[in-house]
């Protein structure tokens, strides 16, 4: 996010996501704010994808600084779907079928 190379949508995605999170953390009895967490965290999964493969430089243009960034977007993609386990198994315990 703090390249500038991945438009502003990626970031209030994550930011947005990341706030909700928050939400469902600190309301332990909320089942609809886990229930939206799930969700928001497999929607940015999707967009995630779409904006790394559209946004992805050309190997001419790959500085230090953009490979990082887009390193971390990587990253950050690849530990999500294990958040959307952890997030469901707190889902289940909460009372979710």
């Amino acid at each position: 996010c703090m390249n500038f190379m991945l438009p502003f949508s990626y970031a209030w995605g994550n930011f947005s996501v990341l706030a909700v999170g928050i939400w469902a953390i600190v309301q332990r009895d909320s089942l609809d704010a886990i229930t939206m967490f799930l969700t928001g965290l497999l929607l940015t999964v999707l967009t995630d994808v779409i904006h790394i493969s559209i946004f992805y430089p050309s190997h001419a243009y790959l500085s230090d600084l953009k490979r990082f960034s887009i390193g971390m977007a990587i990253f950050s993609l690849l530990l999500k779907p294990v958040s959307c386990y952890l997030v469901y198994r707190m889902y289940r315990e909460r009372g979710g079928e």
